[in-house]
């Protein structure tokens, strides 16, 4: 299956419902143009590089210190979640993108960052429903390294239980179709 590699802090965030929007680029390996969607429903592989209590609102904090209490046996990565793309969208505004601040955990400081990072690209704004599954330790393999978007997992992944309900999810939804308008 399809993995998405994503900061486990705000792995951590989308499993407690308290993020919702995912704000990318790309990495430095992914296609010149910017990030693609590879696959609507996917694993979230959680990282740990890169992320610092300085790139996220002080109120999430507590992500981060959690991830570093809890780090992954060596050789080995968590996977808790996968993810269900219920809308996407290019987004070049830097008025959109400050009203998006809403569905996620990171600084403004860290957005501006990443929006100046291939300014020529647009950032893609992708709202995701996340399940919860039991926890998969998956080994790490020397092709999930790198600094790149997409990997792929061969494993039997169980169904999920959805973080937040189809009543619970419809008017963050709704807000978020009318944002990106």
């Amino acid at each position: 299956m399809k993995s998405l590699k994503e900061w486990a802090t705000v792995v951590q965030a989308l499993e407690n419902g308290d993020q919702t929007v995912i704000l990318r680029k790309g990495g430095i390996l992914d296609v010149a143009s910017g990030f693609k969607i590879e696959s609507k429903k996917f694993l979230l592989f959680p990282t740990q590089e890169h992320q610092e209590s300085n790139h996220i609102k002080p109120q999430f904090h507590k992500y981060c210190e959690q991830v570093k209490a809890n780090p992954p046996k060596n050789g080995f990565n968590k996977i808790t979640s996968y993810a269900e793309v219920l809308s996407e969208a290019d987004v070049s505004s830097e008025e959109t993108i400050k009203k998006l601040s809403v569905f996620h955990i990171w600084s403004d400081s860290y957005i501006d960052e990443r929006r100046n990072w291939k300014s020529e690209n647009p950032m893609k704004a992708i709202f995701l429903k996340i399940y919860k599954i039991p926890e998969l330790n998956i080994p790490l393999k020397f092709e999930y390294q790198g600094c790149k978007s997409w990997i792929n997992i061969n494993e039997e992944i169980p169904v999920g239980k959805a973080v937040l309900s189809d009543i619970e999810i419809k008017p963050k939804l709704d807000k978020f179709m009318e944002t990106i308008e």
